[in-house]
């Protein structure tokens, strides 16, 4: 009887003293079946403690102390992220137009992908965050319904001439001035007063596995992490596509590379004066067919072949890619310079 009264003593001494915490002690994590099994469940290297992985479920706005949340981790983690989306893509698909290669990579690293990633890894979320919450949910400060998160000013990405009138931003511009998805850096969320989203902390969770993995189990694992995890995900990037006038950009596509010029012909019809007539419209350049598309009437078969003329010379990849990280092995072959298009037509 001494033994239960003392173990119920020692219990409520220990939960008192984890209500003074923001978030779980570093001890907590070795009892917490919630986290072993997401572990286990990402599979993820043994030489990653699950002390690191508690701290990845742990968001500034919970516990504002960079030495028990996952800051340093998700900014790492984002850096690879993005290196690693963006070597596959331009290496991979090296005549891009620019705003597709945006939208691919939001498509792969965007914080709406990350958040449905971490509800795929089955994460749970705390009601809220707190020294005797178990380490296996994710804590964060959850931002009251309709408010703004203020956010500290970005510094040296506002562009010189924003300010004038008849001022035109272009995609160029966006490489330079804006983040990996050609949107405005916005600056740092102040998450201390006020909290953020669930969306928000999901990403920031994702992107602290990923730098949680590069420090405790190498560059070799975080990059299986992703290709297992990331590039796994089907990406039809033929839909990312949105040409506004495709028999125009293919004409100067054609004359900047020293092709003929292209014409449409009718290769098939059917139903020409019926309610439903199909066209079959393909765009030749000399002898070679470029693309072909169907339609309910000439112009639009011809404006759908020119699309596919044009998706097919942006598509293009090379055989045995290889990305500059493969050179990081030990055992990599000599490198040899990956294929460099000119880009995209600028219309």
């Amino acid at each position: 009887m001494d033994e239960k009264l003392s173990e119920i003593v020692r219990l409520s001494h220990t939960r008192h003293s984890q209500l003074q915490y923001p978030s779980p002690t570093v001890e907590a994590a070795q009892q917490s079946a919630k986290l072993a099994a997401l572990h286990a469940r990402l599979y993820l290297p043994s030489r990653l403690p699950v002390e690191t992985l508690a701290r990845t479920l742990v968001d500034a706005s919970a516990d504002p102390n960079t030495n028990f949340n996952n800051t340093s981790l998700a900014t790492l983690g984002h850096d690879l992220l993005s290196y690693y989306a963006t070597e596959h893509l331009i290496c991979t698909y090296p005549r891009l137009p620019l705003t597709v290669i945006f939208a691919a990579m939001y498509a792969y690293a965007g914080p709406k992908t990350l958040a449905a990633m971490a509800r795929e890894w089955g994460v749970e979320l705390a009601s809220a965050p707190g020294g005797e919450v178990d380490p296996g949910l994710l804590q964060f400060q959850r931002l009251e319904p309709g408010s703004e998160v203020p956010e500290t000013p970005a510094s040296d990405t506002v562009r010189p001439y924003e300010q004038q009138l008849n001022w035109r931003k272009t995609v160029t511009s966006k490489v330079f001035y804006d983040d990996e998805f050609g949107d405005p850096i916005k600056g740092t969320p102040n998450t201390t007063a006020t909290g953020v989203t669930t969306e928000q902390a999901s990403a920031e969770f994702v992107r602290a596995v990923m730098g949680a993995i590069y420090l405790h189990a190498g560059r070799a694992a975080a990059k299986r992490f992703f290709e297992q995890h990331f590039l796994s995900r089907h990406l039809n990037i033929s839909e990312l596509f949105n040409f506004r006038k495709p028999a125009r950009d293919l004409t100067r596509l054609c004359a900047r590379e020293g092709f003929e010029r292209p014409v449409a012909k009718i290769i098939s019809e059917t139903g020409r004066k019926s309610r439903h007539p199909v066209f079959v419209v393909g765009i030749f350049s000399g002898k070679d067919k470029l693309g072909e598309g169907a339609g309910a009437s000439l112009m639009e078969g011809r404006e759908r072949a020119a699309v596919a003329a044009l998706k097919g010379w942006y598509l293009y990849s090379p055989l045995s890619v290889r990305v500059p990280s493969a050179m990081e092995e030990a055992s990599a072959a000599p490198w040899k310079p990956v294929h460099v298009d000119l880009g995209e037509v600028v219309v």
